[in-house]
């Protein structure tokens, strides 16, 4: 019980950091402020089936898709830092390092260039989008900072 409420902090830690990231970039104007919207749409569809869309911004709205977006987005990276913390063990909050909690953030990656962009109707990386490899990039150093926080958060409940 121990490591799946340490998970769910580190998770939403993380999550919390990435975000506030975020929010820099868009105040620096990187990247477009962050709108969970399409995801929330998104994660609507899944109770019908539909995982892959051509165009998210097609599918059938929902009047609740930007709290939904966000809610999925917690979730998710909560969900994240219990699966690491399963992963890494009582040991590793014990005395956190940064390289188990950094690998277990870029491999995440793989979720939304896989399942979340293609579902959303923008290809598999982004690929159908002009600016792929900025959004890759982005990513990467989005998990990057994930990491970060998972390490962290990690770090503060010693």
């Amino acid at each position: 019980m121990e490591l799946l409420v340490k998970g769910a902090a580190i998770g939403f830690g993380a999550t919390v950091l990435m975000d506030a990231w975020a929010v820099l970039l868009w105040k620096m104007s990187v990247q477009p402020r962050p709108n969970w919207a399409p995801v929330g749409r998104w994660f609507w569809h899944l109770k019908d089936g539909t995982v892959f869309h051509d165009d998210i911004g097609r599918a059938k709205p929902y009047a609740n898709e930007q709290a939904l977006g966000w809610i999925g987005h917690y979730a998710v990276g909560i969900l994240y830092g219990v699966v690491l913390a399963l992963i890494v063990g009582k040991g590793w909050f014990a005395a956190p390092t940064f390289l188990p909690a950094w690998i277990f953030g870029i491999v995440t990656v793989g979720a939304g260039w896989f399942l979340l962009q293609p579902g959303l109707g923008i290809g598999i990386a982004a690929s159908r989008l002009p600016n792929a490899n900025t959004v890759r990039m982005l990513n990467l150093v989005a998990h990057t900072i994930f990491a970060l926080g998972l390490y962290g958060t990690a770090l503060l409940l010693r």
